[in-house]
């Protein structure tokens, strides 16, 4: 049975940092392309970030390029979201999510076969 686990969220200020891991089991970790979507209240699912299987190539959303950063780590079959400058706006309950096909865009979500539970995100201003 496949199972991912966010873990890390919380409640931070504006400007902090959080790290989100995303831990799996149940699948050939490595060969899997990993990403990390939002959820922000009212709004729908949105891509935030993307990982190709080695982990050489990253995608980012616009809206946090520069702050956001993923990696994984093959060896521990987990998946990072770090998160600085944080801003209000980044307020979302995040999901990491993993793709067995190597084709199709990252960005977009019926590329994805696994999802995790979520983990809630809270920036205060």
């Amino acid at each position: 049975q496949v199972q991912l686990v966010e873990s890390g969220g919380g409640l931070v200020q504006a400007g902090g940092s959080l790290r989100l891991s995303c831990a799996a089991s149940g699948l050939t970790f490595v060969s899997y392309r990993l990403a990390w979507f939002r959820q922000p209240p009212g709004k729908e699912r949105e891509f935030v970030g993307g990982i190709s299987t080695g982990g050489v190539s990253t995608y980012y959303a616009d809206s946090v390029k520069g702050r956001f950063t993923i990696s994984r780590d093959n060896a521990k079959n987990t998946v990072y979201l770090q998160m600085n400058s944080l801003r209000p706006e980044d307020t979302a309950v995040y999901y990491c999510a993993a793709a067995r096909y190597l084709g199709g865009s990252l960005y977009v979500e019926n590329v994805y076969d696994y999802w995790g539970q979520g983990t809630q995100v809270t920036v205060s201003s």
